[in-house]
């Protein structure tokens, strides 16, 4: 996913959020493991931690991840995801 369209999704929930509330943590709580894996990246560079390393890569994958589960669960009709027209 590229940043705007991280942003769009983000738009979206705090729009309509009061309606989809667990949704609206469930996105945040992707969002914060998304910053973390990219902000932890130069600390683990430095530290040379290199357990920590998957991790942090699916940090950063897990938006993206996320949507596409999403989406799917959409079109098989077994979830509803009425973000998705952000997108």
């Amino acid at each position: 996913m590229t940043l705007i369209q991280l942003a769009q999704v983000k738009q979206w929930m705090r729009l309509h959020g009061h309606r989809h509330g667990v949704e609206l943590q469930i996105w945040d709580l992707i969002l914060c493991c998304w910053v973390l894996g990219w902000a932890a990246l130069p600390g683990l560079i430095l530290l040379q931690h290199w357990a920590v390393l998957p991790g942090l890569l699916l940090g950063t994958l897990l938006p993206t991840g996320y949507v596409r589960w999403r989406s799917r669960m959409h079109r098989l009709g077994r979830l509803r995801c009425d973000w998705l027209c952000a997108l």
